[in-house]
């Protein structure tokens, strides 16, 4: 056997230990273990993943091994763990070099939170203490908390080189290759919901899997694009009814009394009824909420409609303000009225958080006849409150600030939306 082969063998066997010992450890993961392809390609120089594949340099992952065992089980649960937290299909309008850190950073973190000693590492203690401190700084760490983080409070030359170098173990050049790979994101999101619900049975040790589960939530998620989701919310429906303009009732009768039983009566007439969905915004002025931002929101949501064929035309909305009770609310009939509104409107409020008062007072408007067709309701929040306990009648959309996971979960009759870094930049 040529030496290269020789390499290539025992770089296999090495890698496969590194999947059993996963498997051993950690079943909640075996599907995804199960999923993951491995490619080996020499003289790349390094590993690779591209979404579906573990790309590997024999060679280098047997140098990597001889000089610490575990870090080839650090580098496949890496992988897995980019795998299953979708972080390769995330690319789109992204800066690409602080996502690409973030990714790195989220996962090493679940890593070290899980405490699998098969994985542990001599740099993991200064990784812990980096981490700690980067958690004050940005909260929850998953990559999409920072991947905001980094866009606001960008590291330095010298802290991005120490990030990289406790953190990566991958290139992700491949990562924008999504129509090339055997697995797609619909298929690693049945895979990811799996290890979700799994990772009940894993909590049962005494494994912390806390990180773990922020990712998987924050991976599973919903994702709605604002624009995309109010052009639907506010979309004019048409139904098609009887017209009694042209309806002839004589025509009728007169059959009937000529012929007995027999009614003469034309094609019937229909004509398309355009009712414009009427709905309601509510802004939680609460003291959560930042005047700066509820701006922005309103003057996002005023472009989006202007956008809307005649829409301005039969607009019935009411912007109501409210913190634990309702403070304002301003009728919306017209472009004007709008233009008045965010020219010099004022916030009012700035107390505690009740979302009850609003579903009240907006029910309170249905009984009066204010609304004739109400599609539903926009609540802009950053998520603390008290939710109605009740459903009502119409569609409700919660719109928050960011993603908080202490921020209790909506009902679910509700949809939620959290707004990306470029939609909260309303730009």
């Amino acid at each position: 056997m040529e030496k290269a082969d020789k390499i290539s063998e025992l770089a296999y066997k090495v890698i496969r230990l590194a999947h059993d010992g996963l498997l051993v450890n950690m079943r909640f993961l075996d599907v995804a273990l199960s999923k993951l392809k491995l490619e080996e390609r020499r003289e790349m120089g390094g590993f690779a993943f591209d979404g579906a594949t573990l790309y590997y340099d024999p060679q280098i992952l047997l140098a990597a091994y001889k000089k610490e065992p575990a870090y080839v089980v650090r580098l496949y649960l890496h992988v897995l763990l980019h795998a299953v937290f979708f972080h390769s299909f995330q690319t789109d309008k992204l800066e690409r070099e602080y996502w690409d850190l973030a990714t790195d950073i989220a996962v090493e973190h679940t890593v070290l939170d899980m405490g699998l000693h098969i994985a542990s590492l001599e740099s993991d203690m200064l990784l812990q203490n980096r981490l700690a401190v980067l958690k004050k700084q940005a909260g929850k760490l998953t990559a999409e908390k920072l991947y905001r983080h980094f866009r606001i409070e960008q590291p330095s030359s010298k802290a991005y080189r120490e990030w990289r170098e406790l953190c990566h173990y991958d290139e992700h050049i491949y990562w924008e290759r999504k129509e090339e790979l055997t697995l797609s994101q619909t298929e690693w999101r049945k895979i990811s919901e799996r290890v979700k619900a799994d990772l009940k049975s894993f909590s049962k040790d005494k494994n912390n899997a806390e990180s773990m589960e922020e990712n998987l939530k924050e991976a599973t998620r919903e994702k709605y694009d604002y624009t995309d989701f109010l052009r639907r919310f506010m979309v004019m429906g048409e139904t098609m009814q009887t017209s009694d303009d042209e309806f002839d009732y004589i025509y009728y009768t007169y059959g009937l009394s000529r012929y007995g039983n027999m009614p003469l009566v034309e094609p019937l007439e229909y004509k398309d009824a355009n009712k414009i969905k009427d709905f309601v915004i509510a802004i939680d002025t609460s003291a959560s909420c930042r005047g700066e931002l509820v701006q922005a929101f309103l003057k996002k949501t005023y472009q989006i409609m202007r956008q809307g064929e005649n829409f301005f035309s039969k607009i019935n909305v009411h912007i109501i303000q409210c913190d634990n009770e309702v403070q304002s609310d301003t009728k919306i009939t017209c472009p004007e009225d709008f233009d008045r509104f965010l020219s010099s409107g004022k916030l009012r409020g700035f107390g505690s958080t009740d979302f009850r008062p609003v579903f009240d007072y907006v029910e309170k408007l249905k009984q009066e006849g204010e609304f004739d067709n109400l599609k539903g309701l926009l609540y802009f929040t950053d998520g603390y409150g008290i939710y109605p306990g009740q459903m009502p009648d119409y569609d409700t959309a919660f719109i928050f600030l960011n993603e908080d996971y202490d921020a209790p979960d909506v009902p679910p009759w509700a949809i939620r939306i959290v707004l990306d870094n470029d939609e909260r930049q309303f730009t």
